[in-house]
């Protein structure tokens, strides 16, 4: 299941990078000249800064020595999700950049049980540094003691399970801690998150073991901290914008990279933002470096001409002007010689001095414990799905909404709690919220049993999911509800008004707080009144078919 949740989530990225990785040369558009092709898939937290870089070395004409042209395709992929695909051979890179080297241990191991070699060598470079760090609104930092004192996941995990929440910092205004970090099987922050926390529990900076993971005390501190998540996903910067545009209301601190607070804070600082300041934590016990490797790798598919062009490539990403421009976006560049100037500075947010602590890369099998250790003591969700069955969701587009159904709730946990409603002219409850594990084969029955046919009550069914979450659901676990509709609403008695009125209404005021997710499901979906539900509770719409609906429900899934 897990290696099927991964292969929904990369497929979209799949399609851009094809042309790019199937051959090693190609005729140059405009040209009429060989050139080689060199295909970079790399996390996207660089975009910025390597986007233009990759089209000044293009439009350079660089040359490898037997004179053929460079021509360089570089496509953004989570850093996890990309070395799925690429074990899998889904996709077939030159180079892989993902945003640390803490995942290339896994790499290596995956590669190994069908080949003879690692798929990353050691001699890879760094482009650019980043040290992943606890983001917190200023004001709340303070009262943690900050700057004088050094904060830590010790008091993370002591604020994560307080009653009192700020109240017990003088602040009972701010209510309870809310907490976000990233999916740990798909993103590196979300995995540095979580053996971050481990080794701080361990009380160790390195040499962590599986067995150290056994310590009822190891899984009861993870525990703590993760009981104070928002919801997950697959995307850093996805926490950074909700959480730089919604306000501490909507988080209280989330794993970041320190690049994201420098970026924020240029922002405030030139006026383009309203929000209160936000600092960067290192946390005391230790924390690692968004180094952002340069992997060339050593896989069958990548030849000696693309190999030789890689490396001219890296050079010129390692040449001083380059590395100069890094700083722009917040990054401290590889190259040592170089001063770090403004913005990386207390102006912006973050101490160029820090970290003090670098914890190690643990080996793969301790990765895989962590992994599993989460998953075992990560948040609950209270899920209510909302599927429009009026009838324009007849044919080919009530087919693959059931199927693609089946397949999303096969990705939750047994731990998981979940309601269905199904809505046309009536609104039908599939089966009331409860546990999944006890009822999962019914539900999936009754599922895979939808019929079409009737009006559209979106904003009533979407009223009565948001009553029925604040009713049972727990505030001890995630609460969402994921609204899938094809249509306008027709028929129901309440109105757009009434719907944002009723989930915005105590969407922000608690660390449990409902957010929906939003499908518009095919041309005729309503995607303005749809993002506008889901945006008033900080969560994401997103615009599906009925081809790519098995792609956004696993993405959705991550969120849990």
């Amino acid at each position: 299941m897990r290696k099927r949740f991964l292969q929904l989530i990369a497929i979209v990225q799949i399609w851009l990078f094809l042309a790019a990785a199937c051959e090693g040369t190609g005729t140059v558009p405009g040209l009429g000249q060989r050139a080689v092709s060199v295909s970079i898939i790399y996390g996207s937290e660089k975009q910025e800064w390597l986007e233009p870089l990759v089209a000044e070395f293009n439009a350079s004409k660089a040359k490898i020595q037997s004179g053929e042209s460079i021509k360089v395709e570089a496509t953004p992929m989570g850093s996890i999700e990309s070395v799925h695909a690429i074990i899998e051979q889904s996709v077939q890179p030159t180079v892989w950049s993902p945003a640390s080297s803490i995942y290339i241990p896994v790499a290596n191991a995956e590669w190994r049980k069908s080949h003879n070699d690692d798929l990353v060598l050691e001699n890879t470079k760094d482009l650019v540094l980043s040290p992943v760090v606890i983001a917190m609104w200023q004001p709340m930092a303070e009262a943690l003691g900050y700057p004088q004192k050094s904060i830590g996941w010790e008091d993370i995990s002591r604020l994560a399970v307080s009653e009192e929440g700020w109240a017990a910092y003088g602040y009972p205004e701010w209510g309870k801690f809310k907490f976000g970090h990233t999916h740990p099987e798909y993103s590196n922050s979300g995995i540095v998150a979580i053996i971050a926390q481990a080794y701080a529990a361990a009380g160790k900076q390195r040499s962590l073991k599986s067995e150290d993971l056994q310590n009822p005390q190891v899984r009861s501190f993870m525990a703590d901290v993760q009981s104070s998540i928002i919801h997950y996903g697959t995307s850093t910067g996805f926490f950074a914008n909700r959480m730089f545009e919604r306000g501490p209301s909507y988080l209280s601190a989330a794993v970041l990279y320190e690049n994201l607070i420098v970026t924020q804070e240029s922002k405030r600082l030139n006026g383009e933002s309203q929000q209160l300041p936000v600092v960067a934590i290192y946390p005391k016990e230790g924390t690692f470096w968004a180094n952002h490797p340069y992997a060339i790798l050593n896989a069958p598919w990548v030849t000696p001409q693309q190999k030789e062009a890689a490396q001219v490539f890296l050079n010129y990403l390692l040449d001083k002007p380059q590395q100069m421009r890094a700083l722009q976006y917040g990054f401290r560049p590889s190259d040592p010689s170089i001063s770090l100037t403004s913005p990386l500075d207390s102006q912006h947010g973050v101490d160029p001095q820090q970290p003090k602590t670098v914890l190690e890369v643990p080996s793969a099998d301790v990765i895989y414990s962590i992994q599993s250790l989460w998953h075992e003591i990560k948040k609950p969700v209270d899920l209510v799905i909302v599927i429009d069955t009026s009838g324009s969701m007849a044919g080919k587009k009530i087919g693959a909404a059931r199927s693609s159904l089946v397949q999303f709730i096969n990705l939750l946990s047994d731990r998981d709690q979940l309601e269905v409603i199904a809505f046309s002219s009536q609104i039908s409850t599939l089966t009331e919220l409860s546990s999944l594990g006890e009822k999962r084969e019914d539900i999936t029955r009754r599922v895979s049993g939808i019929i079409e046919g009737g009006d559209t009550r979106l904003y009533d069914a979407t009223i009565q999911a948001h009553q029925s979450l604040m009713e049972k659901g727990s505030d001890k676990h995630i609460r969402a509800i994921v609204i899938l509709s094809d249509g306008q609403d027709t028929a129901s008695d309440a109105s757009l008004q009434e719907v944002l009125n009723q989930i915005g209404s105590k969407s922000e005021e608690s660390e449990s707080a409902i957010k929906i997710f939003t499908i518009a499901y095919g041309d005729d979906a309503d995607e303005d009144v749809l993002k506008n539900i889901a945006e008033s509770t900080g969560a994401k719409q997103y615009k599906s078919t009925p081809e790519n609906i098995n792609k956004i429900y696993a993405e959705i899934a991550t969120f849990f």
